[in-house]
């Protein structure tokens, strides 16, 4: 009896378990990923070998090993996936519009930025139906390794050749303090002035908190004193109830300065200045809907600019204290 063809023997769904297997390195996060159970995760494993006669993946102890099939199959996979998605870009073109998915993770700061970005996109592709994780650079980095989404949004990219990456807005970082802070009324404050007082930060490896810290180790500051908070949110609260003073994104603070809510002490070296960028591996072919999405957000860049560099209307009887651009350091 002639055995059936590879072709009849396979299915998509176990393609798709068996990416995100092996992208993940783990039943477990695979598992979570796809919203399934790690049994049915692993039943789809074990039915797609006895299809292919092969083993995939080895458990040694709690690791899981990546056999050669695997990787070969892996290789065959993204050029299925890559041509059922030109397909149906190509179709809903001929229908008249797009549709499709794209993924994207975003780190906190970015939040600002990205559902201005996606509004305007999904005003010309209401079809295409968006997914948006926000979390803080170290998951950020997590999930761009394991690659769960199509891009990621980040400042900061690693410096690593195997990155694709495209900036597409500056993420200026300034001093904040309440309004009567005596900083506000100092005619030349320091940076040393400023690390004196408690210091609220977010958590290790916060792209914000980076910046900030390699900054001051430049200017020779220590920062004896902080408070580490967990969001920007928080960090907010804490200075405007006088608990200590922080460095934070223009753009989280913008509506607290422009109400008077909190000021900006003219610091030297400020605003520090890195850019937020959409990263994707340069092995990871892009969807053609993220190749969309790319597209759009290059020819957005100058809007983006317009509308996030517009400077802030005080309301009346508040001021916005902030150091002009030209004092600003790259970064």
């Amino acid at each position: 009896m002639t055995r059936p063809s590879l072709l009849n023997r396979l299915t998509f769904r176990q393609l798709q378990v068996f990416q995100a297997v092996h992208r993940q390195q783990s039943y477990s996060r695979a598992a979570e990923q796809l919203g399934l159970t790690q049994p049915a995760v692993s039943a789809q494993i074990r039915q797609l070998e006895q299809a292919l006669e092969q083993p995939l993946f080895k458990y040694a102890g709690k690791t899981l090993h990546v056999l050669p099939a695997a990787d070969a199959l892996a290789a065959s996979v993204q050029s299925i996936f890559g041509q059922v998605s030109s397909l149906q870009m190509a179709l809903s073109e001929m229908a008249g519009s797009i549709r499709g998915e794209l993924n994207l993770a975003a780190v906190s700061t970015a939040q600002y930025v990205v559902p201005y970005i996606l509004a305007r996109f999904r005003a010309l592709y209401p079809e295409v139906q968006i997914r948006l994780r926000v979390c803080n650079r170290g998951q950020a980095l997590e999930r761009l390794a394991e690659r769960r989404d199509d891009l990621v949004i980040m400042g900061m990219v690693p410096d690593d050749p195997n990155l694709t990456f495209m900036p597409i807005l500056d993420n200026e970082m300034i001093p904040v303090v309440w309004p009567e802070h005596p900083l506000m009324h100092s005619p030349r404050p320091t940076l040393d002035d400023f690390a004196h007082h408690y210091v609220l930060m977010r958590e290790p490896g916060s792209g914000t908190r980076t910046a900030f810290e390699d900054f001051a180790s430049r200017e020779r500051v220590t920062l004896a004193h902080t408070i580490e908070m967990g969001t920007n949110e928080a960090i907010k609260q804490g200075v405007m109830a006088h608990l200590g003073v922080a460095v934070l994104p223009r753009l989280a603070v913008q509506l607290e300065l422009a109400g008077g809510l909190l000021a900006s002490p003219a610091l030297p070296g400020f605003p520090l200045r890195r850019s937020w960028c959409t990263v994707y591996p340069k092995d990871r072919h892009p969807s053609p809907i993220t190749e969309l999405f790319l597209r759009f957000v290059q020819e957005l860049l100058p809007e983006l600019n317009a509308h996030f560099s517009a400077p802030l209307t005080p309301r009346p009887g508040h001021s916005v204290a902030c150091l002009p651009m030209t004092g600003s350091q790259g970064g």
